[in-house]
């Protein structure tokens, strides 16, 4: 199982520069066509889309590398044992709302499969809803070995 987990880690990393890479340069290419005075309508659209799948990967690989921004010099006071508690009472309410992401984020992709993005045709918006829920469904496996892991400790 750790071998299956590091593989999706490393693709999902892996994914995640892919991403921002594509992104900056659909953005990078539509600002000079629209220099050179001809402008691509799609190239901010495909931004956007690629940057919806980035958040949500990029916040998984941060989660895992311990990344996140936080504030811990009260922490850092505090004996071992209560610093444990605290961590993992933070992690279950990251939980609770990644499987509110979840299922209001299917929701969401599945009452918008009719909707076009950005008027592209035969382009489905639950292309763009569908990385919430799977996005917090790779968070959720994070989390859940991160409270394992401490309270095995």
């Amino acid at each position: 199982m750790k071998k299956i987990d590091e593989i999706v880690f490393r693709c999902e990393k892996i994914l995640a520069q892919i991403l921002i890479i594509s992104m900056s340069a659909a953005v990078f290419l539509a600002a000079i066509a629209r220099t050179i005075g001809r402008p691509i309508q799609w190239g901010i659209d495909l931004a956007t889309f690629l940057f919806a799948w980035c958040v949500f990967i990029s916040g998984d690989v941060a989660l895992r590398e311990n990344k996140l921004m936080n504030v811990d010099f009260l922490l850092k006071k505090l004996p071992y044992n209560v610093r444990k508690w605290i961590e993992v009472f933070n992690y279950v309410i990251i939980l609770i709302f990644l499987l509110t992401l979840i299922v209001f984020g299917f929701y969401l992709s599945y009452t918008t499969r009719y909707r076009t993005f950005q008027g592209i045709p035969n382009f489905s918006y639950t292309w763009v809803t569908i990385s919430v829920p799977i996005g917090s469904l790779l968070m959720v496996r994070t989390v859940v070995l991160k409270i394992k892991n401490l309270l095995k400790n």
